[in-house]
């Protein structure tokens, strides 16, 4: 469907969307980041820079940031042959603000006539809009600081803190946590944007080569507009860098207590001297030697003749004797004739 009405941006969608301008705005979206934010004594820009080539010449080179007239400053995020168009077209339009008048175009002045121009390129038929979104910083004399965003599509908005470009919602969403409205210098608001670009840039550090700052302060009724030096943002971003290890050393916890390992002296009472330690000698359990007892001589002892010529005394069951049953059990009857002097009838009880 989109494909039928994305060739001119004259041509309205059924859903009433203008494609080119969307696409314009999506290409924006891949630029390098750009970020905003306004102190109580100044207004601070930050901006990624894309090319970070070293033979480039560093005083004749601003990649993302732009000086208007003596009161206004701007920092462009897209297509950056549509932005020099468009900075040339604001210098224009200041100088002759200041020859007619003499004096310095108010900046919303400024910016609304630029976002006219921007309106155009999507209305005519022939042309394209314009692929770049702009950050204004100025002062004037009846609004003081401001700081102003535009989009191809020619609005506008004035903002306390904003960040276009690439990772703009995760910036966006820092800001409105971090951001202190009143309570911010502009010392602070240098710490906050390094602290913000150092979140959302695709870089997985932050060095001096890919961050361009800038900052719009006022003394002595003059307007200082000054475009930071490698070295100091360098030294921007080590300040960053040590608080960042503070506090994480902070948010780490601490170490498990481990207490030591308690032993009780010994009990000694008082008034009383403890001896001094020895070694106990090491038992040493005595060898034994068995005692000689003299043998006697062996002497054979002479048989002893039984008083009963059986072999076995007959076993008595409740008074009466038990029979003999094997033949065994009787003597042999020589030794019956040999002990016949001996044996008492009596004995026998049949």
């Amino acid at each position: 469907m989109a494909r039928r009405y994305d060739t001119r941006t004259t041509i309205f969608s059924p859903e009433g969307r203008l494609y080119q301008v969307e696409y314009a705005m999506e290409a924006i979206g891949h630029a390098g980041t750009c970020l905003g934010i306004l102190a109580s004594d100044g207004i601070v820009l930050a901006a990624e820079r894309r090319n970070t080539n070293k033979l480039l010449d560093e005083v004749f080179f601003s990649e993302k940031i732009y000086q208007l007239n003596a009161d206004m400053v701007c920092s462009v995020a897209g297509i950056t042959s549509d932005a020099n168009v468009l900075t040339n077209e604001l210098r224009l339009i200041s100088q002759r603000y200041l020859l007619q008048y003499g004096e310095s175009i108010p900046c919303e002045q400024l910016v609304s006539w630029l976002c006219d121009v921007k309106q155009a390129y999507t209305q005519y038929g022939g042309k394209r809009p314009f692929g770049v979104s702009l950050l204004y910083a100025g002062w004037d004399h009846q609004y003081g600081f401001q700081l102003y965003q535009s989009d191809p599509s020619g609005n506008y908005g004035g903002w306390k803190a904003t960040c276009i470009g690439n990772n703009s919602a995760a910036a966006v969403s820092m800001l409105k946590q971090e951001y202190k409205e009143g309570e911010t210098k502009i010392d602070d608001a240098l710490a906050l944007a390094i602290r913000v670009m150092s979140k959302t840039m695709d870089a997985t550090k932050l060095t001096p080569d890919k961050l361009e700052l800038a900052t719009l302060t006022r003394h002595d009724n003059k307007t200082y507009i000054k475009v930071l030096p490698v070295a100091q943002v360098k030294t921007l971003i080590a300040d960053h860098e040590k608080k960042e290890a503070a506090e994480a050393a902070k948010s780490k916890p601490p170490p498990a207590y481990n207490p030591p390992a308690y032993s009780s002296p010994a009990y000694t009472p008082t008034g009383v001297e403890t001896p001094a330690y020895t070694e106990s000698p090491v038992y040493k359990p005595p060898v034994h030697s068995p005692l000689a007892y003299p043998s006697p001589a062996y002497s054979e002892a002479p048989p002893s003749e039984p008083e009963y010529p059986y072999k076995h005394i007959p076993e008595t069951n409740n008074g009466v004797n038990k029979g003999i049953s094997f033949n065994n059990d009787f003597p042999k009857f020589d030794d019956f004739i040999q002990h016949v002097e001996n044996i008492k009838f009596d004995k026998f009880k049949i």
